[in-house]
């Protein structure tokens, strides 16, 4: 704790006493005589020096908080707890002083090492980290040769000390921390060995210092609050559970599932716990520290809580069976092939979730949009009984709605087999043929069919392009919502206007409580003004009588569905600008918006690659981006710093190489980028994978 230097008090009391000044001059300057003047004179100069003496004490801690202040260092309870100082640069390190030594919470980009001489502190003995976030900790390898400890969350060891295995080449569906094969995690790009590992009400120790450990996951799977118990309530060091005003550091660490709301679930009983633990103060890893929060926790709680209720899809999960997935279409004599007008079939059975449309012209051919999760010898017997019953000869084309692996699945066998082209709007080109490049939820590959890790492509259209099959001309268009690369196909078709919609929206156009939204995922570059809001105005806009949306749902007369489905949108946009603490809300919301391509590099030692690395604005304004990319022992980044300004609303692709050094070790690496923005630096949000491969024996 900070102790007033011995001279500095004796020149208090001086001031106190005056110089040369006799109690008995006092009494006579008082004009004080025996009995009660006395004693009240006496009082008065007790008072008196008392209050000096405190002047004097605040005196010297605001010149001790002017020296912090100085040196970049504030402090939240100078008063109450003159030994705390917080310093900023990734995110907020909490110094917690005892003399010369000191425990940090949270660690940053570790430039804070450098700073602590100017609080007196000689020795750093511990590092706390509330999670595992690279932010937190991306300053770790400055800890190497200093003696300094580190302590962590036990729930989050593997993403402290093994990073990589949360970080695969070959992606699948149940990757442990993943949404489909994209991670939610953020594991340091280096390894980070924790000397303690701390659980539930854990105390940690440290000289004069008592934290008890509470869990609080939400924006990360782990995270601890450490609660110093103190008069008045605890402080509580509480990660990104919750910033100042009650919002959300990011959303896209908290999308731990398809659109279930796991973690945000999470994240509103950690929040109740914050709650019950009354503290007087709330450190956050990020903005300003919070005194008194109860009334921000309640006020946050209630914003999460309205979110989930928009969040959650808006059709009755337990009712999206085949019974409810649609009332239009019968059954015909072909097994699990059901019709929905003269001309066009679809797929359906109990508990089944095929994709897959067919229109078919009076010639025989056959068009199909999309084609997956239904086992090849079902499609060959469905194929087979359509040829048989209703004529069918051939299929010229299957036509994929959105990027996912379930929509293209068995869209290779229809091309061998049936000499069907595979057909998809252009902006789906790479998305499709080399998906192992980027980070999106269920891409092909994580779909785990053997040899099926590609889709070549037979032909792209461009948005509004049209062409004419079977006597009817077909409008593409794109069509963004689950995901930005989607398309709609509308045709006029047995006097109906039909839309084929992919994974947009399902549900029962006649129940006016359904909003028919499907998942909200993030990581299926899924911003709302570039999503859902699209595409809720573009289907306003086309007034389709007959929807025909992924995995067999049909809806007939949609048009009151679409009018919900197009208010939610905007009011799923607002909730998410309503919590979120950044500027704009995309920034917490898109992870990709700073996006490496290819995102999954292969190297041999001494070989490389270059890297585009796309960057958004998302502000009104221009602004100016610094990257520095951050590379573990065998990898070198040629620049290694990126810089340039974005005018508004706008993109920007940098380039760079990324080179294996001839000693590079075979194995999986993390190359990360460190992102300021403005004047805001956020740390290494953002990364790309690199498999190195073992050198090739020379010939």
């Amino acid at each position: 704790m900070l102790q007033a230097k011995p001279t500095f008090v004796a020149q208090i009391r001086g001031l106190a006493d005056g110089p040369g000044t006799q109690p008995g001059d006092q009494d006579k300057a008082l004009g004080c005589r025996a009995g009660l003047g006395a004693a009240w004179a006496t009082r008065t100069r007790r008072l008196a020096w008392r209050a000096v003496v405190w002047l004097g004490l605040v005196v010297l801690l605001a010149r001790a908080a002017d020296v912090a202040s100085a040196n970049g260092f504030s402090q939240p309870d100078p008063h109450g707890l003159p030994g705390l100082y917080v310093w900023s640069d990734t995110c907020n390190v909490y110094v917690l002083r005892d003399g010369d030594a000191a425990v940090l919470i949270d660690l940053g980009d570790g430039s804070v090492l450098e700073q602590l001489p100017a609080l007196g502190v000689k020795q750093v003995e511990w590092v706390l980290f509330t999670h595992h976030h690279r932010e937190q900790c991306q300053g770790y390898p400055r800890l190497a040769g200093r003696g300094i400890k580190a302590a962590g969350p036990a729930a989050e060891r593997a993403l402290f000390e093994e990073p990589t295995r949360f970080r695969k080449v070959q992606v699948r569906l149940n990757d442990p921390f993943t949404v489909y094969g994209a991670s939610y995690v953020r594991p340091p790009v280096q390894p980070i060995r924790l000397d303690r590992l701390l659980s539930t009400n854990d105390i940690f120790q440290w000289r004069g210092w008592r934290l008890r450990c509470l869990p609080t996951p939400g924006n990360s799977p782990g995270s601890l609050t450490y609660l110093l118990q103190r008069p008045g309530g605890p402080v509580g060091f509480s990660g990104d559970v919750m910033l100042a005003g009650g919002r959300l550091h990011t959303w896209f660490d908290t999308e731990w599932d398809y659109g279930y709301g796991a973690g945000l679930r999470t994240l509103q009983e950690s929040v109740q716990r914050l709650i019950a633990e009354q503290p007087a103060w709330l450190c956050p890893a990020h903005g300003p520290v919070v005194r008194r929060p109860g009334t921000q926790l309640r006020a946050y709680a209630a914003k999460l809580e309205a979110l989930e209720r928009l969040y959650v899809r808006g059709y009755p999960l337990a009712s999206a069976s085949a019974t409810f997935q649609d009332r239009v279409s019968r059954p015909t004599v072909v097994s699990n092939v059901w019709q929905v007008s003269p001309h066009l079939f679809k797929f359906k059975w109990p508990n089944g979730w095929p994709n897959f449309g067919l229109i078919l012209a009076d010639n025989g051919h056959g068009l199909v949009v999309d084609c997956g999760l239904v086992d090849e010898p079902v499609l060959e017997s469905a194929l087979q009984g359509l040829r048989k019953h209703f004529g069918l000869k051939t299929i010229d084309a299957v036509l994929i709605t959105h990027m996912h692996g379930d929509h293209m699945l068995q869209a290779p066998y229809v091309r061998q087999n049936w000499g069907a082209e595979i057909w998809a709007l252009d902006r789906m080109r790479w998305v499709c043929e080399r998906p192992e490049w980027f980070d999106y939820a269920a891409p092909l590959q994580a779909y785990g069919k053997p040899g099926l890790e590609r889709l070549q492509l037979d032909r792209l259209f461009r948005p509004g392009e049209t062409f004419v099959w079977g006597g009817w001309t077909f409008t593409v268009d794109w069509l963004p919502g689950q995901t930005e690369f989607g398309l709609c196909v509308h045709v006029t078709i047995d006097g109906r206007k039909v839309a084929f919609t992919g994974d947009n929206l399902f549900g029962d156009p006649q129940d006016p409580s359904q909003t028919g939204h499907e998942a909200v995922v993030a990581h299926n570059s899924a911003v709302l003004e570039e999503g859902y809001i699209h595409c809720a105005e573009y289907l306003h806009r086309l007034q389709p009588d007959l929807l025909m949306g992924g995995h067999s749902f049909v809806m007939d007369r949609p048009a009151g569905l679409i009018q919900r489905f197009r208010r939610w949108a905007y009011q799923m946009r607002d909730a998410f600008r309503d919590v979120l603490a950044q500027e704009d809300y995309r920034y917490g919301f898109d992870p990709f918006w700073v996006r490496a391509e290819p995102y999954r590099v292969k190297l041999q030692p001494g070989g490389s690659v270059p890297v585009l690395l796309n960057v958004r604005n998302f502000v009104r304004r221009p602004e100016w981006h610094r990257i520095v990319i951050a590379t573990p022992p065998g990898l070198q980044a040629t620049p290694a710093v990126l810089e340039g300004g974005l005018p508004s609303q706008s993109q920007r692709s940098f380039v760079f190489r990324l080179t294996a050094t001839s000693d590079a070790t075979p194995g999986i690496h993390l190359v990360a980028f460190d992102v300021t923005r403005g004047g805001q630096r956020y740390g290494q949000w953002f990364d790309l994978i690199v498999q190195v491969e073992a050198a090739q024996p020379k010939p």
